[in-house]
């Protein structure tokens, strides 16, 4: 509500919330707009083009199918669904030529965009691994696990920077605080092309964490969303003399400086918001689009799987 009301780009007309009270807020944030009890008052009404959907993650699905049946551009927050069958689905009844977002927020972000750069540029060298952490001691949620609810997260850059699938997902979790709810879960992901990517998701955690670790052949990488300087480029690693290539005894450690590029001050939820009424204008197709939030939710359901199979790797090509 308050990027939207804010952007010259776009008018914020109605805001629905089946709590009574939300109204009060709604006027604080945006004054002009109409504060409306249900959805189909929205829906129905032929002078809004676009939705935006910010609810719990089991309702996604079906608000989302009710706005494509109601022909409105969406952006809908993730996970795109709590199913991969189910995400698959909703995404075949897209209709043709209209916007459908889903809200990968971090792809958006500046750090993010680059370390795309330098990974494409080839300036990193070939990326090894990738080790991400997203911990804090947060609010618990019922209705979705730390999987689900961190995951997609850490997941939707892993799918921007390397652009492919897994091979095989292999993830372990515990309930520690709510049975059948896991509130800290490890997941690890093999590609066909020889990278891993590590994964550390958790609300039970004695301080917060937003981590990305990309260690390649040239230089290393962290993005620390936390920390005042976002990314930090280190130019450390193994030097192989060129008339040694095969002897692993004669690398010697490169130990050289560590580079904090400047970046953008730019708010990554701001800049996803503009990055959808823009795709609606110039009729884009959306970085985040619904492929791939289906994708992220094949690796979600395969690290569900995995985590009752007590953390036996599952290929992404036997999840249904």
């Amino acid at each position: 509500m308050r990027v939207l009301a804010s952007e010259p780009g776009c008018e914020l007309l109605d805001v629905v919330d089946p709590d009574a009270t939300a109204a009060e807020r709604v006027r604080a944030i945006a004054p002009s707009a109409r504060c409306r009890r249900t959805r189909d008052e929205v829906l129905g009404d032929p002078d809004i083009d676009a939705v935006v959907i910010a609810s719990p993650a089991p309702t996604h699905t079906e608000l989302v199918r009710a706005a494509f049946a109601a022909g409105k551009h969406t952006l809908v927050e993730k996970p795109f669904g709590l199913g991969l069958a189910e995400a698959r689905a909703t995404a075949a009844l897209q209709p043709p030529g209209l916007v459908a977002m889903v809200g990968h927020l971090m792809v958006y972000h500046p750090a993010v965009a680059r370390l795309r750069q330098l990974l494409v540029s080839g300036e990193l060298g070939r990326l090894y691994y990738l080790h991400a952490t997203r911990v804090n001691l947060g609010r618990l949620r019922r209705d979705e696990n730390a999987l689900w609810s961190f995951g997609p997260h850490d997941l939707s850059m892993i799918d921007l920077l390397l652009g492919r699938q897994p091979l095989s997902v292999a993830a372990r979790g515990h309930s520690a605080l709510q049975t059948g709810v896991e509130d800290v879960v490890f997941m690890t992901l093999r590609y066909a092309t020889g990278e891993m990517a590590h994964l550390h998701l958790s609300w039970l955690s004695p301080r917060k964490e937003r981590r990305l670790t990309l260690v390649c052949s040239q230089k290393m990488v962290e993005f620390d969303d936390v920390s005042l300087a976002k990314l930090r480029i280190y130019d450390k690693g193994y030097d192989v003399p060129p008339a040694f290539t095969q002897f692993a005894e004669y690398l010697t450690i490169r130990d050289g400086a560590v580079h904090i590029p400047q970046l953008p001050m730019e708010e990554p939820l701001r800049l996803q918001l503009q990055h959808f009424l823009e795709c609606i204008v110039q009729k884009q197709q959306p970085l985040s689009d619904v492929a791939s939030a289906v994708r992220v939710v094949e690796i979600l359901e395969a690290a569900q799987r995995s985590m009752a199979l007590d953390g036996a790797p599952v290929t992404l090509g036997e999840v249904m």
